[in-house]
């Protein structure tokens, strides 16, 4: 095969890469509008005390930290992904293997996501308490909802 022709293969393998890490993105990772709609009600509209609030910046601050962190682990994940696929062009082992790795980070993520959650609603009185966790209820099911329709 001339030259022109590999290259066009190269630009189709290349962009059926980039196809597949921007589905992958879209599809795996986590909503953020959800957990800022949470935020906004925990300071907004339960009224924290000041020892409350000061409890609840902290545990912030920390999950923050790390949250970021698996966050980058996920996008270094669908980098390896991207040429995993570009390498391979099917759901070879090395493909199987990135996705593996992803769905570990994603999951390492939402477990983390859960323990914050938890600790924060440790902090709150039981008339918060019960407010939060309708807030939870409905962030996680908002979606599915929508999706139902």
């Amino acid at each position: 095969m001339r030259w022109p022709g590999w290259l066009a293969i190269a630009a189709i393998a290349f962009a059926a890469a980039l196809a597949g890490v921007f589905l992958g993105h879209r599809l795996m990772m986590p909503a953020p509008a959800e957990g800022g709609e949470l935020h906004a009600m925990l300071h907004e509209e339960l009224d924290l005390d000041p020892a409350q609030h000061r409890a609840i910046e902290a545990l912030e601050g920390r999950f923050a930290i790390r949250r970021r962190a698996l966050e980058l682990e996920m996008r270094a994940d669908n980098a390896r992904l991207a040429d995993a696929i570009a390498g391979e062009h099917r759901a070879g082992p090395a493909v199987l293997a990135a996705v593996d790795a992803s769905h570990h980070a994603m999951g390492a993520l939402q477990k983390e996501t859960l323990t914050h959650l938890f600790a924060m609603r440790a902090l709150l009185r039981p008339d918060q308490a019960a407010r939060f966790d309708k807030a939870v209820t409905k962030a996680l099911t908002a979606n599915a909802a929508a999706d139902a329709r």
